[in-house]
């Protein structure tokens, strides 16, 4: 720890790299929660391999490895590639993704041949070009830095300051375009911002990696949250971390990639959100599940209760309950204890007796049951119906108000239309 301290502190290059993979990072997290939004996720990987033969025209026009003369063919090409796929969208019935994959296929063979024509050019190599498949953090002096932090630092302005504007266009074009907000602009200025992030991150990270360096950010921050101002926020605080964190950790030995670290750390983070975040988790969404299974269970086993004291059973055995061979015996002994903990029921040597407050409580679970079904039944005859709060209340049973209006409800309904049977053809009754 103290080795990664003292680096930091006194190693120039290294305060070098942290800075510009910390700018990239979040310039990516903010663009890529865009990009995730749009579904246009592999423009960027599109883009990524596309900016390889901009790098390679470059050098070749230029004779020398300059990185403002390597970005501004990148870009080139990046954009080319861009404003193809949008063409080949908007004008031919093939889809996007075919046109992606298209375009990336095109442009990156394109690329690795102007590589093998660089090898046999006059200065006998490729001056390290090949580093920009994979990204050499390393590598990065001083102007470089420089270049990378104002252009990353410009995007994320930019889309701050077009922040209302983008998030219009991205969920609603049809309403942008009806409040006179130039949309095919605005997509455009998008798919360009978008190729300047991935071309400025491109020696940091590489052509592979650069897609899932604009993506993975914004993945994991959706995990967190349904407002897109703090969806945009977090992408860029994980990107921003990611970029250092995989800094860090290159500078631990000789020959350890800081683009492939940065990839694996943001990797890490979604991971961890996709795990646990609290409401969109597979953790958080499994415990729902099984406490939704639950009270169903429960549901079914208080319902067939009551119909077996409907028919007479006035002290019920187990074996009666058909609930109890559907479900494991553990889940059936905890919901026999929480009924009874309610007052539903009670027992006498080994029978279970269905208590008044049961017989209430199982009456409103099935009418509230076939209520719903009897709206989904007749939807146009019940949309003035409205049952949008039942889905919550009935978790934990209606109250003796909202059950005595669900029943008013349903009697002026029926009065309208009384017509309405149930499924088994019979009147619906009160």
């Amino acid at each position: 720890m103290s080795h990664i301290w003292y680096s930091i502190m006194t190693d120039g290059n290294t305060q070098w790299v942290l800075l510009s993979t910390l700018l990239l990072g979040m310039a990516s997290g903010v663009l890529g929660s865009f990009a995730l939004l749009r579904k246009q996720s592999l423009i960027g990987d599109a883009v990524a391999h596309a900016a390889l033969p901009g790098i390679c025209f470059a050098f070749m026009f230029t004779g020398e490895r300059d990185f403002l003369f390597l970005l501004i063919g990148a870009t080139a090409t990046g954009l080319l590639a861009a404003y193809t796929i949008q063409f080949i969208r908007n004008t031919t019935r093939i889809k996007e993704d075919t046109a992606i994959c298209l375009v990336l296929s095109v442009f990156f063979g394109l690329g690795i041949v102007l590589l093998t024509k660089v090898t046999k050019m006059a200065s006998g190599n490729k001056s390290g070009l090949d580093d920009y498949i994979f990204g050499q953090a390393a590598a990065l002096v001083g102007t470089d830095v420089k270049i990378m932090g104002i252009t990353a630092t410009s995007l994320i302005i930019v889309t701050a300051l077009l922040f209302k504007e983008l998030k219009v266009s991205t969920f609603d074009p049809q309403f942008a375009k009806g409040i006179g907000l130039p949309v095919g602009f605005l997509n455009l200025l998008f798919s360009s911002l978008l190729v300047l992030t991935v071309v400025v991150g491109i020696q940091a990270v590489g052509v592979i990696l650069m897609a899932a360096l604009l993506i993975t950010p914004a993945i994991a921050a959706r995990y967190w949250t349904d407002s897109l101002r703090v969806m945009v926020v977090i992408s860029g605080i994980i990107g921003g971390v990611s970029g250092a964190i995989g800094t860090i950790i290159s500078t631990l030995g000789k020959g350890l990639p800081t683009g492939p670290f940065i990839v694996v750390a943001a990797t890490i983070v979604f991971l961890f959100s996709m795990l646990f975040a609290p409401s969109r988790g597979l953790l958080a969404i499994w415990i729902r599940r099984k406490a939704n299974d639950h009270r169903i269970a429960a549901r079914a086993t208080l319902k067939k209760l009551y119909k077996l004291a409907e028919q007479g059973e006035t002290q019920i055995k187990e074996q009666q309950l058909d609930t109890k061979h559907l479900m494991a015996q553990s889940r059936y002994q905890k919901i026999i204890r929480e009924i009874s903990k309610k007052g539903f029921v009670t027992f006498n040597n080994n029978h279970i007796i269905l208590t008044d407050k049961g017989k209430q409580r199982a009456e409103e679970y099935i009418f509230v049951d076939e209520l719903v079904e009897l709206k989904e039944m007749y939807p146009s005859e019940l949309s003035s119906l409205n049952l949008d709060y039942i889905e919550e209340s009935r978790k934990e049973g209606l109250s003796k108000e909202q059950f005595q209006a669900l029943k008013r409800m349903l009697n002026q309904v029926y009065q309208q239309h009384p017509f309405l049977t149930r499924r088994g053809g019979t009147s619906y009754e009160l």
